[in-house]
């Protein structure tokens, strides 16, 4: 998109040990973090029969990527995909994820969540004094909204746009900055429009 990128991460993905379940217990794989998939180690082919549901493309690619062939993408949240498992007529849910997720209306479904990684803060890497002024940030997570604001102050945000994948990470950001926006739906390419409105 011609746009100058620059990546600095907050969090660093770890994976944590856990004990697969039998597979008989379920009616779909639930997953709704790239992590995931990328961190549930071997445990993960038990599920491979089962219908996988994931939020967002990257999820669904990188299940696809591990060898699962029926995969269904959401392109909403976690709520939006469980309505559509439920429609599917799936009851019984195992949902693989991270430590922290995102509040998920499970309606009629059964869902079992385990952890299979957890996101690790990085060290201050001096972002603040990095950010040049007229810089738009893209934002992914309300922790990253927090740990943002922590580090980024009063003075130094009006000179820089905010770009959140939620109204929940946008709130986590605090106020200040010189344009604050969400897409319409979450995800990268929507994001990545408005940022490239604003460099314009």
């Amino acid at each position: 998109m011609g746009l100058d990128a620059r990546v600095w991460p907050l969090f660093a993905p770890r994976a944590i040990p856990w004990s697969p379940p039998a597979s008989d217990r379920y009616d779909a794989l639930l997953l709704t973090s790239a992590n995931a998939v990328r961190l549930a180690g071997a445990h993960l082919q038990h599920y491979r029969a089962l219908p996988a549901y994931a939020v967002g493309a990257a999820t669904a690619a990188a299940l696809k990527a591990a060898g699962f062939a029926d995969v269904t993408a959401g392109d909403a949240d976690a709520s939006a995909i469980a309505a559509m498992i439920a429609a599917d007529g799936h009851r019984s849910v195992l949902h693989l994820a991270g430590r922290t997720v995102a509040p998920m209306e499970a309606g009629p479904l059964q869902v079992e969540r385990i952890t299979v990684y957890e996101m690790i803060r990085t060290g201050d890497d001096g972002l603040a004094q990095r950010l040049e002024p007229g810089s738009v940030l893209l934002i992914h997570s309300a922790r990253a909204g927090e740990l943002l604001a922590q580090r980024v102050g009063s003075e130094r945000r009006r000179a820089l746009h905010l770009v959140a994948i939620s109204p929940a990470a946008l709130a986590a950001c605090g106020t200040g900055w010189a344009s604050a926006e969400t897409p319409d739906r979450p995800d990268d390419e929507r994001m990545l429009a408005l940022a490239a409105a604003l460099c314009k």
